[in-house]
């Protein structure tokens, strides 16, 4: 039986064609977003341990100005040993002079900590050197501490407290070198891939 051909004006769909899927919209290749991610352990850790060094830099900042009058008397002491044909008014000069010497050094310390505390926090470069700097600073007031201090006066607690600050410091520092806190600092930003947002606040 022979088949007749089709009209000449229809054409014939294969069953097996089909139209193509309309791409999709969505995208799972991103733009890199700043992402809010959690310090590592070893940062939050050196942050509060040089936030618990700066706290007993404050302590002892304050209780070295409490003992201010019997320190200047001890101090005097030390200097009239030393010159004694000089007169009283030049002794307490020198001898104010030596102590706030120290209180200012001291002084100088807790801002140098709080500034490179900041800077840590904040992925500075260089950071650390500051923290490095500051720790060892403290221990050149800790040494003139024990030598403007003698044993059984008010001002006898005072190089303890700059050693615990010292020692404080010393911890922060050492956790801060750790190579995953220091992969922190090198990243600068966390980023993430994730769809952008658009809250129209450049309109």
């Amino acid at each position: 039986m022979a088949i007749e051909p089709a009209p000449s004006g229809l054409r014939t769909t294969p069953s097996a064609r089909t139209r193509p899927e309309r791409p999709t919209l969505d995208s799972v290749n991103h733009a890199p977003v700043v992402a809010r991610v959690p310090p590592p352990f070893t940062v939050r850790v050196a942050q509060l341990f040089w936030v618990l060094s700066i706290a007993v830099g404050a302590l002892a900042v304050v209780y070295t100005f409490i003992v201010r009058t019997e320190q200047v008397e001890l101090l005097t002491e030390r200097v009239r040993a030393m010159a004694q044909d000089r007169p009283d008014a030049t002794l307490e000069s020198a001898a104010d002079i030596v102590f706030w010497c120290l209180f200012g050094s001291l002084v100088v310390v807790v801002l140098v900590q709080i500034v490179s505390g900041v800077s840590f926090s904040s992925r500075r470069r260089g950071a650390r050197w500051w923290m490095l700097g500051a720790v060892l600073l403290l221990g050149l007031v800790l040494g003139f501490g024990f030598e403007f201090t003698e044993p059984g006066t008010d001002g006898a607690p005072l190089p303890l407290v700059i050693a615990g600050q010292g020692g404080l410091g010393v911890i922060a520092l050492l956790f801060a070198v750790l190579p995953p806190a220091i992969r922190w600092s090198a990243r600068g930003v966390d980023v993430r891939r994730g769809p952008a947002s658009f809250d129209g606040g450049d309109l």
